[in-house]
């Protein structure tokens, strides 16, 4: 059976776990937007003290640049290491596979005021992710303060190779400031 490393930090959280099939065999967080540097490498050799692994899965976003930064470089760079495969998957997508409604709407902070958003029916998502202000996301019913549940991370499809980066950097280029 195949041992995963699952991964996300596109939320306030680092999450990371080990499963195999249905059984987890370690999970852990640390909560903080701004830790997931210190965090992830901390949870991982915690997580590996108890199995090793044979593949990593890691939430691609939507999320802040830094904090999905973090988390997808440092899944491809240890799977690179082990010379084990390495699968991205939306982290909307792992939140929404804990909701049992037909229409719904899952938002994250996004900060600035804004939360990442995708809408799904019968479980599936519907379009792209987005970046919008709460108050202009409406047609069903939301569900917000969730973070991504890594069993469903671990079974979803993996094929995102790019980040799910939905709005521009933060920081600006001396030339073009």
């Amino acid at each position: 059976m195949t041992k995963v490393l699952a991964i996300d930090t596109s939320t306030s959280r680092t999450s990371v776990a080990i499963i195999e099939a249905d059984t987890i065999l370690f999970s852990g967080f640390l909560a903080g937007a701004t830790a997931h540097g210190p965090s992830l490498p901390a949870l991982v050799q915690e997580a590996l003290a108890v199995s090793g692994v044979d593949e990593v899965v890691v939430g691609m976003g939507p999320g802040p640049f830094t904090g999905l930064r973090v988390g997808i470089a440092f899944a491809q760079s240890f799977a690179l290491a082990r010379d084990i495969p390495v699968r991205g998957v939306c982290s909307l997508d792992a939140i929404a596979a804990q909701i049992n409604e037909k229409d719904f709407i899952v938002t994250v902070d996004a900060r600035r005021k804004e939360v990442y958003w995708a809408r799904y029916t019968d479980g599936v998502r519907v379009g792209d992710p987005a970046v919008n202000f709460p108050t202009d996301i409406v047609g069903a019913p939301i569900h917000a303060d969730l973070f991504p549940d890594m069993q469903s991370l671990v079974k979803l499809p993996g094929n995102i190779t790019e980040p799910i980066y939905l709005r521009r950097p933060d920081a600006v280029a001396t030339v073009d400031r």
